[in-house]
């Protein structure tokens, strides 16, 4: 047996500890969950990403009493940004959730699917996102999803 250890790094900040950049994605991401259509969950997320051009994409979940035709906050606005932008990487991306009780206190992170689409994303500009998940208890950021998804499936895993 073989066994080896992964280990990822992540900071916490204070919203005023952060670039007035990065500041304003965690307020639009936090907006954003204002436009979540979530009947069924009650869990409202948002999401705020910047492209290379400057350019912020917002998204937001949307519900769907099918549930597998639900879509998340990040994917919403990567592939809105891969729509509108195709030739710009994301820089950014700013994560939050809230429910019918307020801002979640701790940071939520992208689900598995979202994980991979950021990933592919990383992949496809050959450019690491920085993902802040922003929450009551601060702001976690780290500067990969590499991080998030230590054991990476892209394209050259099927060579």
């Amino acid at each position: 047996m073989r066994e080896y250890t992964i280990a990822s790094q992540v900071c916490v900040y204070n919203y005023d500890e952060l670039p007035i950049d990065e500041r304003e994605l965690v307020d639009i991401a936090r907006e954003s969950t204002y436009h979540s259509y979530a009947p069924y969950s009650h869990f409202y997320v948002g999401a705020a990403l910047r492209l290379r051009n400057g350019v912020i994409i917002p998204g937001c979940n949307q519900e769907n009493a099918a549930s597998p035709v639900t879509i998340c906050a990040e994917r919403s606005a990567i592939f809105a940004a891969g729509a509108q932008y195709p030739e710009e990487p994301v820089m950014k991306i700013a994560i939050t959730a809230r429910n019918d009780n307020g801002f979640m206190s701790n940071p939520i992170p992208p689900c598995g699917s979202c994980r991979q689409v950021i990933l592919e994303t990383e992949d496809r500009f050959k450019q690491p996102i920085r993902i802040l998940l922003a929450c009551e208890n601060g702001i976690h950021v780290v500067e990969s999803i590499k991080a998030l998804l230590p054991l990476q499936f892209v394209g050259e895993s099927m060579i």
